[in-house]
């Protein structure tokens, strides 16, 4: 199985004045936007670390799946979410040649921590012997950071100044704030039966 992450988020969905507002640095001066693009890469830090251990997007991206045997014959679950769309299915042969896969014979599930992708007729298109299914998908709470839930907005926001306050830190001192992992909780994944059947 491979994820590969097909966008990124653009600078501008990013909350950078909202961080230059948590940290109190000071605004009005002519060099005020010298620091953007360090706070910035803050900011990504803090997402990707919190995208991590919650299994959530928290900004909109494009990803493709690539796997080669369904969990189930008629449902598998997704390695993202939220997911708000699946844009296309394709199942590659030994030979790396690919067949689109009809809408029609999927859908969706929608799920806060397990979203899945379903056999319209009860079972998945058959992957061929030898072969992958690629699944390009849509994941994240939406393209702009005021879709993202308001805790953690702020996780990000106490991570990313956990960062950069200690950016000088020594390896193995940069232990997740307990404020951040207690807004993070109620997101993160929690596996029941190791996501058998339901």
């Amino acid at each position: 199985m491979m994820l590969v992450e097909q966008t990124s988020v653009p600078s501008a969905a990013l909350p950078v004045a909202e961080f230059k507002d948590h940290l109190l640095l000071g605004t009005g001066f002519s060099g005020a936007s010298l620091q953007d693009a360090v706070l910035e890469n803050y900011l990504r830090a803090a997402i990707s670390a919190i995208e991590a251990r919650t299994g959530k997007v928290l900004l909109e991206k494009q990803f493709t799946w690539s796997l080669g045997i369904w969990r189930e014959p008629g449902r598998q679950a997704l390695p993202r979410a939220p997911i708000s769309d699946v844009t296309a299915v394709r199942l590659i042969d030994r030979q790396g040649s690919p067949t689109v896969v009809s809408g029609a014979l999927y859908r969706l599930e929608k799920d806060t921590h397990r979203p899945a992708l379903l056999g319209v007729s009860g079972q998945l298109p058959t992957i061929p012997q030898a072969g992958l299914a690629e699944i390009d998908f849509t994941a994240g709470f939406g393209p702009d950071w005021a879709d993202v839930p308001s805790d953690l907005q702020q996780a990000v926001l106490m991570l990313a100044t956990h960062f950069y306050e200690n950016r000088n830190a020594a390896v193995g001192e940069n232990v997740m704030p307990f404020g951040v992992s207690s807004l993070i909780q109620p997101y993160r994944n929690v596996r029941i039966l190791g996501g058998a059947a339901k």
